[in-house]
């Protein structure tokens, strides 16, 4: 089980810790639904009453994992995206979107967490639970406001809140394929997504996301 997703183990006498580690591995294999108590426990090295004790219940554990393991590491990127634009002295829309793109691409996660960030989270995404409103305010939410305020100056002053966060939204989803798509991507190109790759793919995201923003600011 813990061959799939390399995560750094806590402590041996941290059961909480440890429960939400394993959780969190099983939720990111099988889904919300599909993993009992008893499996997290046994992986876990605990007894069965640990999950009651420490979370109350399934669910409790389940958006725990989202709450202290996946918005952590997005809050990461976030910082990442946000120490790369401070780093610049004028920003314009393509270093906007650049920051993004390498937040996603090359930021703080290990190629192991993000393997498992992205397993949970389209798990979560097939059969949704209150997980999803709780990533939707703690982390799409402030993210698309951060970006908004960045970008807003750069646009007409006649563009409405819907078509900037659609244009937010279009630029995100092409670097979500690229972030969740890597091993498609990879047998398609014939390219290993090693950092060379990953900064040609950034270099395009940045160039395709400009023209469209160009061209879109050209019909308003």
């Amino acid at each position: 089980m813990n061959g799939v997703f390399n995560l750094t183990h806590p402590a041996p006498d941290n059961t909480r810790k440890r429960l939400l580690m394993q959780a969190e591995l099983l939720f990111a294999r099988k889904g919300f639904a599909a993993v009992s108590v008893r499996e997290i426990t046994t992986a876990a090295e605990c007894n069965l009453a640990a999950v009651n004790y420490h979370f109350g219940n399934k669910m409790n554990l389940y958006l725990s994992v989202f709450k202290e393991r996946w918005v952590p590491r997005i809050h990461s990127v976030r910082k990442y995206f946000q120490g790369y634009l401070a780093k610049k002295n004028d920003v314009d829309t393509s270093d906007i979107v650049r920051a993004f793109a390498t937040a996603f691409l090359e930021g703080a996660m290990t190629d192991d967490e993000r393997r498992c960030h992205i397993h949970l989270m389209l798990q979560e995404l097939t059969r949704p639970t209150e997980a999803i409103s709780l990533v939707v305010e703690e982390v799409i939410r402030p993210m698309h406001h951060d970006i908004r305020e960045l970008l807003r100056p750069t646009f007409p002053e006649k563009i409405d809140l819907e078509q900037l966060t659609l244009s937010i939204f279009s630029m995100i989803s092409m670097i979500l394929y690229f972030e969740f798509a890597r091993p498609v991507v990879s047998l398609v190109m014939n390219q290993e997504f090693d950092p060379q790759y990953k900064s040609r793919v950034i270099d395009h995201i940045v160039s395709f996301t400009m023209n469209g923003i160009n061209g879109f600011k050209k019909g308003l």
